[in-house]
């Protein structure tokens, strides 16, 4: 009998091993991936986004994290391109991670976006504007805390014929989803309001001399150039213009209302004119994330910033509301709950469109973006 008890205990207690072991190979973390661009031409619009969500998982795991487990970042660089967004998306896959928020490119997003659908996770951009990522209705996955290009080309458009009074335009793209996208929208609204449009055409990205386009603009009688793309073409296509004398006025989207446009063109920069989101500064929430930045990082943040520090905290507010990592019972979340961020207060809707964000028009005054009331 008391060998027998003895036995009996030896596997009560080699079961209760085998439950703790078991038990100990659960995820100990809840990983979140951040995709984008953090090296080459465009890190200066990825790397905040890195910062940002860096900062409010601090925040986060000093309280204790989401769920009763601390926040796990697992950054990946895609360098804006769609050929390496799909790698980027398969290794955070891999990784294992619940969300991603990024990417930071519209077309690295659309590129990585199917990958991340088959697996069910949910990604959060703070910049990707291309329409369709949410329109189309393609990837239930995706939300972004940024208002779409067709908005933003429309707010340019808008400015442009009411409040600068031009009629004749040069519409430019960098033949991108993002650029051509926003170029197409913005010609739309263009012809829709009896405008001329002259020139409407690509340009090729990474071409060292624009005199081309540039000549045939200048030819064209255009008052104004409308560029959809990024900053290292348009800083060279603005340049080359006032080198030639050119006084066209530019008119752009936020994919050039960066610092670094600015800092490459330098004294060619005044004057210009680039949509961006609607400036939130003063916001109390703003304040605060901007002056952790500058602690932590003795800097000012960089684009998308507070888009990226608004992304991550509505991906956490989801999971703690939603009460697990569960993909439907977060995305769920994501479009009932509104949560307080740098932005204001924010939802999103059934396509993932943020509820509560907009553009504003800036312009380059004494080497400084100001917003234009």
């Amino acid at each position: 009998m008391k060998k027998r008890l003895v036995i009996l205990t030896a596997l009560a207690a080699i079961a209760l091993l085998a439950f703790v072991g078991c038990a100990d190979k659960g995820p100990k973390t809840i990983k979140i991936g951040v995709a984008g661009a953090h090296t080459g031409d465009l890190a200066s619009y990825g790397l905040p986004s890195v910062k940002a969500a860096e900062l409010v998982v601090e925040e986060w795991n000093a309280k204790g994290g989401v769920l009763g487990k601390k926040i796990e970042l697992v950054v990946a660089d895609d360098v804006c391109k769609p050929e390496v967004a799909t790698n980027t998306a398969s290794k955070l896959v891999g990784d294992k991670v619940i969300a991603v928020i990024g990417h930071i490119c519209s077309g690295a997003t659309k590129a990585a976006l199917g990958i991340y659908k088959d697996a069910k996770i949910i990604t959060i951009s703070p910049s990707a504007t291309n329409p369709p990522l949410t329109k189309s209705g393609d990837y239930p996955n995706f939300f972004r805390t940024i208002a779409s290009d067709d908005a933003q080309a429309e707010v340019d458009v808008e400015f442009a014929m009411k409040k600068l009074g031009f009629k004749k335009f040069a519409v430019l793209h960098d033949k991108g989803d993002y650029g051509k996208g926003f170029a197409e929208f913005a010609k739309g609204y263009l012809d829709a309001a009896g405008a001329e449009v002259l020139v409407f055409e690509g340009i090729q990205v990474g071409a060292v001399d624009y005199s081309a386009i540039i000549n045939k603009v200048a030819a064209s009688g255009a008052e104004a150039i409308l560029y959809g793309g990024y900053h290292p073409e348009a800083s060279k296509l603005v340049s080359q213009m006032r080198a030639k004398g050119m006084k066209t006025v530019f008119i752009s989207d936020d994919g050039v209302k960066d610092d670094t446009f600015i800092k490459v063109a330098k004294e060619a920069a005044e004057g210009v004119y680039a949509s961006g989101p609607v400036d939130t500064t003063k916001n109390p929430l703003a304040v605060k994330a901007t002056e952790d930045h500058k602690k932590k990082y003795g800097e000012d943040p960089g684009a998308f910033f507070l888009n990226a520090y608004a992304a991550t905290q509505a991906l956490l507010n989801a999971i703690q509301k939603a009460g697990s990592v569960d993909y439907d019972a977060v995305t769920k979340a994501l479009r009932s709950e509104f949560v307080e961020t740098p932005l204001g207060k924010i939802s999103f809707d059934a396509k993932g469109d943020a509820i509560g964000v907009g553009f504003s028009v800036y312009q380059v005054q004494n080497g400084v973006y100001v917003e234009i009331k």
